[in-house]
C-alpha cells in the first residue's frame, strides 16, 4: 500500500537525511521561485459571489515553514462545489480555528484567500525532513480546504498529502480526481469499510453516481469486483454504464426508493442529501454490519451559524441521535468527510495506471476563465470535473 511504501523510503533515506540535510542528492532550489516575493493568482478578498474573485500578479509567495513541506509549480488544477461554499463563506468559522487554532490572529487574515483543492504539478523545493520527494518529481494532491489553493502559480503542501502522479495522466487530466477521489475513498474505505480484499461480491447503491465523487466510487466498487447500483438523471445514464455501473436508475422515472423496493444493499453513499436519508437506509441489509454513508452533513453549516463550541456540540448531538436510532434497526448511520491522504492518492495513482480507474473530464478552462469555471460548477448537474489549465497561460490575465 502507499503508507508501507512512504515508511520504506523514509527509513532508507534517514541516514542521508540526518548527515546532509537532503535524501541522497544535491537539494536544488529554482533560483527564480527562491527570489521571488509575489505570483500570479485568483484570489477573493471578502466572501460572496462570482463578483468577488480577483486576478492578481501580486499574491503572496508561498514559502515552506516546516521540514515536512514541499512546494509545488501548478500545472493544473480542478474545481469542485467545495470551491464555490467557501467562495460564499461555506466553513469560515471551523478554517479559521485549523488556520489559527489559538485564535492569534484578526478576523479576516485568511484573505487574500486562493480558492482550488485539485492540483498536479512539479515539485520545485523540498523541506529538510522530506524523503520520498524529490524537486522536479511530477506529482498530484488533494488540498485541505484550510489551505490556501491551486488557483495559483505555486503552492506550498505537507508531504503527507503529496502523491507522485500516474504517469500515464497529463496534468489537467491528473488534476480531475484528487479531491474527488480522496474523498470517495474517505466515504467508502474508511467510513464504508470496504477494501479491494473484502469488496467482492457486495452490492453498493451509490446515489448522485455523475458528479466528481460519485464517477470515482463507481469504478473504485467496480474495480474491486463489488455490485453497484447508480442512480443519476437520465441524461447521465449513458456515462455511469461506461464507467461501470451494473444497474442505473434514472431519478427523473419516479421515487427511487419505488424503483428499488425490492433490493437490499452492504454499503450506500449518499452524494445527494437532503429527502434521500430518509427512506435510504430502509435499502440496507439488516444485522449484516450494512452501512449508509452520507457526505451531505450540517457540521460545517453548524459552526457557521452557532460557532465553534456550539456547532460541534449540535453536530455530535445529531450525529448520535441518528447513529443510535438505526442501530436499532440493524444497519449503521455514518457521515463520512473528505480526508487528505498522499498515501490513498499513491494507490488510486498505481489503480489509474492500471486502467482501473481513470478521469472524467466534463469541461475544460483556461486559468484567464476561472470565473467562468466557478459559474459552471455553480450551476450544478455536474457529469465530471471542470478542469483548469494553469500553465500554458498563468501570465496572460489581466
Amino acid at each position: 500500500m502507499g503508507l508501507a511504501r512512504r515508511r520504506s523510503v523514509s527509513c532508507t533515506g534517514a541516514l542521508l537525511l540526518r548527515r546532509t540535510g537532503f535524501p541522497g542528492h544535491p537539494r536544488p532550489f529554482s533560483g527564480s521561485a527562491a527570489r521571488r516575493a509575489v505570483m500570479p493568482a485568483w484570489v477573493i478578498d471578502r466572501y460572496g459571489t462570482n463578483e468577488v474573485l480577483r486576478f492578481t500578479k501580486n499574491a503572496p509567495f508561498p514559502v515552506i515553514q516546516y521540514p515536512n513541506e514541499v512546494t509545488v509549480k501548478v500545472h493544473a488544477a480542478a474545481l469542485n462545489p467545495i470551491d464555490v461554499s467557501m467562495r460564499g463563506g461555506y466553513g469560515a468559522a471551523t478554517m479559521a480555528m485549523k488556520r489559527d487554532p489559538l485564535n492569534l490572529n484578526q478576523a479576516g487574515s485568511e484573505f487574500p484567500l486562493i480558492l482550488g483543492r485539485d492540483v498536479s504539478g512539479v515539485i520545485m523545493e523540498c523541506g529538510l525532513d522530506v524523503a520520498y520527494f524529490k524537486p522536479g518529481d511530477e506529482v498530484w494532491a488533494a488540498i485541505p480546504p484550510w489551505k490556501q489553493g491551486s488557483l495559483a502559480e505555486f503552492v506550498v503542501l505537507s508531504a503527507n498529502e503529496v502523491s507522485h502522479k500516474p504517469k500515464s495522466l497529463s496534468h489537467p487530466e491528473a488534476a480531475a480526481l484528487p479531491y474527488t477521489a480522496s474523498t470517495a475513498w474517505s466515504a467508502v474505505v474508511n467510513t464504508g469499510g470496504l477494501n479491494k480484499d473484502n469488496c467482492a461480491k457486495k452490492r453498493v447503491l451509490i446515489l448522485g453516481a455523475s458528479g466528481g465523487v460519485g464517477t470515482f466510487a463507481v469504478q473504485l466498487v467496480k474495480a474491486w469486483g463489488g455490485h453497484v447500483t447508480a442512480t443519476c438523471s437520465g441524461a447521465a445514464e449513458r456515462l455511469v454504464r461506461e464507467l461501470g455501473a451494473d444497474a442505473v436508475v434514472d431519478y427523473g422515472t419516479g421515487p427511487i426508493q419505488n424503483q428499488l423496493s425490492s433490493e437490499r444493499f452492504d454499503l450506500i453513499l449518499d452524494n445527494v442529501g437532503g429527502e434521500t436519508e430518509r427512506w435510504a437506509l430502509a435499502l440496507l441489509k439488516p444485522w449484516s454490519g450494512a452501512k449508509y454513508v452520507t457526505l451531505v452533513t450540517p457540521f460545517l453549516r453548524n459552526t457557521d451559524t452557532l460557532g465553534i463550541a456550539d456547532g460541534m456540540f449540535q453536530t455530535g448531538v445529531t450525529v448520535a441521535t441518528k447513529a443510535l436510532k438505526h442501530l436499532t434497526k440493524g444497519v449503521h448511520y455514518r457521515w463520512g468527510f473528505f480526508i487528505p491522504s498522499g498515501p490513498a492518492l499513491d494507490d488510486i495513482s498505481d489503480m489509474v495506471d492500471a486502467g482501473q480507474v481513470r478521469p472524467v473530464v466534463e469541461a475544460h478552462y483556461s486559468f484567464a476563465q476561472v470565473p467562468d469555471a466557478f459559474l459552471k460548477v455553480e450551476g450544478g448537474h455536474a457529469r465530471g470535473k471542470t478542469v483548469i489549465d494553469i500553465i500554458s497561460d498563468e501570465h496572460e490575465c489581466v
